[in-house]
Protein backbone atom coordinates (compact mmCIF):
# COMPACT_ATOMS: atom_id res chain seq x y z
CA UNK A 1 0.00 0.00 0.00
CA UNK A 2 1.23 3.22 -0.90
CA UNK A 3 0.43 6.92 0.51
CA UNK A 4 -1.03 9.27 -1.98
CA UNK A 5 2.44 11.30 -2.25
CA UNK A 6 4.62 8.53 -3.25
CA UNK A 7 1.31 7.83 -5.87
CA UNK A 8 1.59 11.29 -6.94
CA UNK A 9 5.73 10.47 -7.72
CA UNK A 10 5.43 7.44 -9.52
CA UNK A 11 2.55 8.94 -11.61
CA UNK A 12 5.15 12.09 -12.59
CA UNK A 13 7.55 9.58 -13.24
CA UNK A 14 5.32 6.89 -15.45
CA UNK A 15 3.48 9.76 -16.65
CA UNK A 16 6.03 12.92 -17.12
CA UNK A 17 3.63 14.54 -19.66
CA UNK A 18 0.73 14.77 -17.80
CA UNK A 19 0.44 18.15 -15.71
CA UNK A 20 1.16 17.57 -12.19
CA UNK A 21 -1.79 16.09 -10.09
CA UNK A 22 -3.74 14.69 -13.00
CA UNK A 23 -3.56 10.60 -12.48
CA UNK A 24 -3.70 8.10 -14.62
CA UNK A 25 -2.02 5.54 -13.58
CA UNK A 26 -3.14 3.64 -10.61
CA UNK A 27 -1.72 0.89 -8.46
CA UNK A 28 -4.77 -0.93 -8.26
CA UNK A 29 -5.37 -1.11 -11.97
CA UNK A 30 -4.94 -4.81 -13.28
CA UNK A 31 -2.33 -5.79 -15.39
CA UNK A 32 -4.70 -7.82 -17.97
CA UNK A 33 -8.55 -7.22 -17.00
CA UNK A 34 -10.47 -10.85 -17.26
CA UNK A 35 -13.64 -11.34 -18.62
CA UNK A 36 -15.81 -13.20 -16.20
CA UNK A 37 -17.63 -15.27 -18.17
CA UNK A 38 -19.16 -18.71 -17.63
CA UNK A 39 -17.83 -21.47 -19.19
CA UNK A 40 -20.22 -23.70 -21.55
CA UNK A 41 -20.52 -25.32 -24.67
CA UNK A 42 -21.95 -22.10 -26.58
CA UNK A 43 -19.59 -19.83 -25.16
CA UNK A 44 -16.40 -21.84 -26.50
CA UNK A 45 -18.59 -22.07 -29.52
CA UNK A 46 -19.00 -18.66 -30.05
CA UNK A 47 -15.27 -17.97 -29.72
CA UNK A 48 -14.23 -20.28 -31.84
CA UNK A 49 -16.95 -18.29 -34.44
CA UNK A 50 -14.79 -15.22 -33.30
CA UNK A 51 -11.65 -16.82 -34.29
CA UNK A 52 -12.94 -17.38 -37.85
CA UNK A 53 -14.26 -14.57 -38.29
CA UNK A 54 -10.71 -12.86 -36.89
CA UNK A 55 -8.93 -14.76 -39.45
CA UNK A 56 -11.43 -13.78 -42.24
CA UNK A 57 -10.87 -10.32 -41.07
CA UNK A 58 -7.14 -10.56 -41.42
CA UNK A 59 -7.25 -11.54 -45.36
CA UNK A 60 -9.20 -8.83 -45.57
CA UNK A 61 -12.81 -10.52 -46.21
CA UNK A 62 -14.81 -8.42 -43.83
CA UNK A 63 -18.27 -9.55 -45.57
CA UNK A 64 -17.69 -13.11 -44.03
CA UNK A 65 -16.33 -11.70 -41.33
CA UNK A 66 -19.24 -10.24 -39.88
CA UNK A 67 -21.39 -13.59 -41.21
CA UNK A 68 -18.81 -15.24 -38.40
CA UNK A 69 -19.45 -12.68 -35.46
CA UNK A 70 -23.19 -12.62 -36.25
CA UNK A 71 -23.36 -15.92 -35.80
CA UNK A 72 -20.89 -15.81 -32.57
CA UNK A 73 -23.70 -13.42 -31.36
CA UNK A 74 -26.48 -15.66 -32.46
CA UNK A 75 -24.78 -18.76 -29.98
CA UNK A 76 -23.89 -16.79 -26.90
CA UNK A 77 -26.29 -13.02 -27.29
CA UNK A 78 -24.66 -12.31 -23.79
CA UNK A 79 -20.95 -12.48 -24.70
CA UNK A 80 -19.35 -8.88 -25.19
CA UNK A 81 -16.54 -9.74 -26.85
CA UNK A 82 -18.35 -10.58 -29.94
CA UNK A 83 -20.02 -7.32 -30.24
CA UNK A 84 -16.58 -6.23 -29.78
CA UNK A 85 -15.26 -8.11 -32.88
CA UNK A 86 -18.25 -7.10 -35.17
CA UNK A 87 -17.82 -3.50 -34.31
CA UNK A 88 -14.17 -3.58 -35.71
CA UNK A 89 -15.78 -5.00 -38.79
CA UNK A 90 -18.33 -2.45 -39.19
CA UNK A 91 -15.85 0.33 -38.39
CA UNK A 92 -13.23 -1.32 -41.21
CA UNK A 93 -16.84 -1.22 -43.49
CA UNK A 94 -17.33 2.38 -42.71
CA UNK A 95 -20.68 1.22 -40.57
CA UNK A 96 -19.71 4.01 -37.46
CA UNK A 97 -23.78 3.87 -36.47
CA UNK A 98 -23.73 0.42 -36.09
CA UNK A 99 -20.13 -0.47 -34.54
CA UNK A 100 -21.70 2.13 -31.73
CA UNK A 101 -24.92 0.05 -30.76
CA UNK A 102 -22.35 -3.04 -31.09
CA UNK A 103 -19.80 -1.41 -28.83
CA UNK A 104 -22.51 0.05 -26.54
CA UNK A 105 -24.04 -3.60 -26.18
CA UNK A 106 -21.00 -4.66 -25.58
CA UNK A 107 -20.18 -1.72 -22.47
CA UNK A 108 -23.74 -2.91 -20.86
CA UNK A 109 -22.92 -6.76 -21.54
CA UNK A 110 -19.92 -6.61 -19.52
CA UNK A 111 -21.09 -3.75 -16.90
CA UNK A 112 -18.41 -1.83 -17.80
CA UNK A 113 -15.48 -4.40 -16.66
CA UNK A 114 -12.93 -6.56 -17.66
CA UNK A 115 -11.00 -6.91 -21.24
CA UNK A 116 -14.50 -6.59 -23.45
CA UNK A 117 -15.32 -3.34 -21.97
CA UNK A 118 -11.85 -1.93 -21.64
CA UNK A 119 -11.84 -3.00 -25.83
CA UNK A 120 -15.31 -1.14 -26.32
CA UNK A 121 -14.16 1.92 -24.14
CA UNK A 122 -11.35 2.19 -26.42
CA UNK A 123 -12.69 1.37 -29.65
CA UNK A 124 -15.85 3.63 -28.82
CA UNK A 125 -13.29 6.39 -28.29
CA UNK A 126 -11.25 6.53 -31.11
CA UNK A 127 -14.82 6.93 -32.96
CA UNK A 128 -15.42 9.92 -30.80
CA UNK A 129 -12.02 11.26 -31.42
CA UNK A 130 -12.37 10.46 -34.80
CA UNK A 131 -16.21 12.67 -35.32
CA UNK A 132 -14.48 15.68 -33.32
CA UNK A 133 -16.40 14.41 -30.07
CA UNK A 134 -13.19 15.20 -27.61
CA UNK A 135 -14.88 15.04 -24.41
CA UNK A 136 -16.78 11.58 -25.17
CA UNK A 137 -13.54 10.47 -26.44
CA UNK A 138 -11.80 11.69 -23.13
CA UNK A 139 -14.38 9.75 -20.92
CA UNK A 140 -13.97 6.50 -22.63
CA UNK A 141 -10.43 6.76 -22.65
CA UNK A 142 -10.44 7.38 -19.17
CA UNK A 143 -12.47 4.46 -18.50
CA UNK A 144 -10.24 2.42 -20.72
CA UNK A 145 -7.11 3.47 -19.00
CA UNK A 146 -9.05 2.67 -15.31
CA UNK A 147 -9.61 -0.84 -16.88
CA UNK A 148 -5.65 -0.69 -17.43
CA UNK A 149 -5.40 -0.13 -21.06
CA UNK A 150 -1.94 1.13 -22.15
CA UNK A 151 -3.46 2.68 -25.38
CA UNK A 152 -5.70 4.45 -23.56
CA UNK A 153 -3.64 6.12 -21.42
CA UNK A 154 -0.97 7.11 -24.44
CA UNK A 155 -3.86 8.31 -25.75
CA UNK A 156 -5.51 10.33 -23.07
CA UNK A 157 -1.31 12.09 -22.62
CA UNK A 158 -1.88 12.64 -26.42
CA UNK A 159 -4.80 14.58 -26.39
CA UNK A 160 -3.80 16.61 -22.94
CA UNK A 161 -3.10 20.35 -23.97
CA UNK A 162 -0.53 20.87 -21.73
CA UNK A 163 1.71 17.42 -22.87
CA UNK A 164 0.89 18.86 -26.61
CA UNK A 165 2.59 22.00 -25.57
CA UNK A 166 5.64 20.36 -23.63
CA UNK A 167 5.95 18.18 -26.19
CA UNK A 168 6.21 20.85 -28.83
CA UNK A 169 8.84 22.61 -26.73
CA UNK A 170 10.97 19.49 -25.90
CA UNK A 171 11.60 19.20 -29.59
CA UNK A 172 12.36 22.58 -30.83
CA UNK A 173 14.78 22.76 -28.14
CA UNK A 174 16.05 19.10 -29.58
CA UNK A 175 15.74 19.85 -32.66
CA UNK A 176 18.39 23.32 -31.68
CA UNK A 177 20.77 21.41 -29.50
CA UNK A 178 21.21 18.71 -32.86
CA UNK A 179 21.65 21.52 -34.90
CA UNK A 180 24.14 23.42 -33.09
CA UNK A 181 21.63 26.67 -32.46
CA UNK A 182 21.46 26.66 -28.73
CA UNK A 183 24.15 27.38 -26.48
CA UNK A 184 22.46 28.33 -23.79
CA UNK A 185 20.32 25.01 -23.13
Amino acid sequence: MSLAGDRAILNSIFNPLLPVGECVYQEDIPEEPQDCEEISPENEEAKNHEIKGIRAADTGDIETAVGFFNRAIEIAPARASGYNNRAQAFRLQGKVDEAMTDLNTAVQLCNGKGRAACQAYSQRAMIHRLHGNDNQARDDFQAAANLGSEFAKAQLVQMNPYAALCNKMLHDVFSKLQRGECADV
